[in-house]
């Protein structure tokens, strides 16, 4: 039962009836008041105090959440104060330039985080009646992307991967190049169950950015707390939020990888007993992304916008395994990694045949990259597929069997894959780099097969042939 003691240094009543251990979760018995999502200290006799979130109330029973874990704990000896408000942290630009873990505790040695006002860590989705529609491009300066599947301030646009696939060296590189075209861009990079090896590659890579004062890092190591992972993400995009929406910025938020992010959700799930859905994730998975993906977007009438990349791995390469088949649904649009791109020794290995970015033309085009931008894209993805008809029909045939249109575009899949696809994972090119390596491989096929591209693009842009 309650003990009736209030803590000296909160004044706040603290409860003794711990009556159940139950993986990272704490049921407590005999508390009135208490509501969800209500924050809590832990105070456990001979150790550091830890820090709950209350995930349900039934009557005048507690199911709270321990986001240090419970190892170490047993039933005599902890004493719970509940804060009376959800988890709030401090935001503003006092963030920038700091390393993090998972809960927003520095680990550059640095002091705490702070700030003039807290927000709660939940937050909220935005109003879509107060939604600007997204219009500007984000330059990655990988041609891959920028070229055929334009990142889109505002956007929502995730990285499907497998497993052993360079999606984390990915992710940095556009953490570390990623531009809006403007002077407010910044960066917020969410780590969530790696590796310490994976952890101090994101944290070299993306140090000159972290110098800069652009760059806020949490790193939720595979080792930490699973409820640590739960809260990552939704501590990235409260800071993106407050950096976007109070300060101006254009935010970049990437998140990786939120299928580990899933798996910890299952596993409260899991400890909750609750109903398991599909794959044994609880059923409310599809809405508990969405309340992480739906907080990007640009507001009417304000500075600033949010823009998310989430990475997720595949597991088996399944793309229809409920983590990446239902971030599908929210999200517009997804960047599909192959193993058979990278096997031909290509980087970043996007199969652009299954890559599509959903707003790319509110993102192109004259104004905003350039005039031709989303004609030669067009392009370059028809002859890509009809290169690969090409190759399948060698493989039946032979190559000398072929006609001369057809060893052409065989000529000209490894001639865009060789310049434009692939780059070195420390490589920022420009847009117009970009386009005009996009025109110099079109330039292998013959004029009359660019049927997707006018007369005046083609006496404008079109390289004459080599030699």
């Amino acid at each position: 039962m309650s003990d009736g003691i209030p803590r000296p240094e909160t004044g706040l009543v603290s409860h003794g009836d711990v009556r159940e251990l139950r993986g990272p979760l704490v049921v407590l018995g005999d508390v009135e008041g208490v509501g969800w999502d209500e924050s809590a200290t832990v105070v456990v006799d001979g150790e550091d105090d830890r820090h709950g979130l209350v995930l349900e109330v039934s009557d005048d029973q507690v199911t709270m959440q321990v986001l240090e874990g419970t190892d170490g704990m047993a039933l005599g000896g902890i004493h719970v104060t509940f804060a009376g408000h959800p988890l709030e942290i401090p935001v503003g630009s006092g963030w920038l330039g700091r390393v993090c873990n998972g809960r927003g505790e520095p680990l550059d040695g640095g002091p705490p985080i702070s700030g003039a006002t807290t927000q709660p860590v939940n937050g909220w989705p935005l109003n879509p009646v107060h939604r600007e529609p997204p219009k500007e491009p984000v330059l990655t300066g990988i041609s891959v992307i920028d070229g055929l599947a334009t990142l889109v301030r505002g956007q929502k646009l995730p990285i499907f991967s497998v497993p052993g696939l360079p999606h984390l060296a990915l992710a940095t590189q556009i953490a570390a190049q990623a531009t809006s075209g403007g002077a407010s861009f910044r960066v917020v990079f969410a780590a969530m169950g790696l590796t310490h090896a994976d952890i101090a590659y994101v944290r070299d890579r993306l140090e000159e950015r972290s110098a800069a004062g652009e760059l806020v890092l949490l790193l939720n190591a595979a080792d930490d707390p699973v409820i640590e992972r739960i809260l990552t993400p939704r501590i990235a995009l409260t800071v993106a939020e407050s950096l976007a929406f109070g300060e101006g910025h254009d935010v970049l938020v990437i998140m990786s990888d939120m299928t580990s992010y899933a798996e910890a959700v299952r596993e409260v799930s899991a400890a909750r007993r609750e109903i398991p859905a599909r794959r044994g994730y609880p059923g409310y998975l599809y809405s508990d992304l969405a309340t992480l993906y739906e907080r990007c977007g640009r507001v009417r009438g304000q500075e600033g916008s949010v823009t998310i990349v989430p990475v997720l791995t595949m597991p088996a390469g399944d793309i229809t395994h409920p983590v990446p088949d239902l971030t599908g649904y929210i999200t517009e649009g997804q960047i599909v990694l192959s193993a058979d791109v990278e096997a031909r020794g290509i980087y970043p290995p996007v199969d652009v045949l299954s890559s599509l970015s959903r707003l790319m033309r509110s993102g192109a085009g004259k104004g905003r990259t350039r005039e031709d931008h989303l004609d030669v894209a067009a392009q370059v993805l028809a002859a890509i597929a009809r290169a690969r008809q090409s190759v399948e029909l060698a493989e039946l045939i032979g190559a000398g069997s072929l006609s001369e249109t057809d060893q052409r575009y065989i000529e000209y899949q490894a001639r865009v894959e060789r310049e434009l696809f692939n780059q070195r994972d420390d490589e920022t090119r420009t847009f117009e780099d970009t386009i005009g390596r996009a025109w110099e491989a079109l330039a292998t096929l013959p004029r009359q097969e660019l049927t997707m591209l006018s007369t005046a693009y083609l006496d404008q842009y079109l390289p004459k042939p080599h030699g």
